[in-house]
């Protein structure tokens, strides 16, 4: 069975082109063309379209093992999970609690003038008005 091997073909393209001021769009359309391109095809030097040199043989899963109910490995990922990359990981990858941090939260500060009981990050005491160092 031939297979276009699609993840190949865009890391190819995505890696050797800019996206600079592009959008979706016109990514795909780029891409698009970019396959239909002319190159010629190292094994025969004949001049074919880029596609056909991400044209893969497989052999048929149903044939090879036909018991088996495992997807086979040419299918698209239909994973759609949102997963932040780059900047946009700042904004929404998990947030790491740094262990210095929470413990001096939990720890308490008491006025220096009263000695009441104060948050943490308090400038002033509460019952006395004194200014906290």
């Amino acid at each position: 069975m031939k297979i276009f091997n699609g993840r190949l073909a865009t890391e190819d393209y995505m890696s050797s082109h800019s996206l600079t001021f592009s959008t979706p769009e016109m990514t795909l359309k780029k891409f698009a063309l970019w396959l239909g391109e002319l190159v010629n095809d190292p094994k025969t030097n004949i001049s074919t379209p880029r596609l056909i040199l991400y044209v893969e043989d497989r052999a048929d899963p149903h044939k090879s093992s036909p018991g088996s109910n495992d997807k086979p490995d040419f299918l698209p990922d239909v994973d759609e999970t949102f997963k932040p990359t780059g900047a946009i990981s700042d904004l929404y990858g998990e947030k790491t609690i740094d262990k210095s941090s929470s413990t001096s939260l939990l720890e308490k500060k008491y006025c220096i003038n009263c000695g009441a009981n104060i948050k943490h990050s308090s400038k002033f005491c509460k019952k006395c008005g004194s200014i906290q160092e």
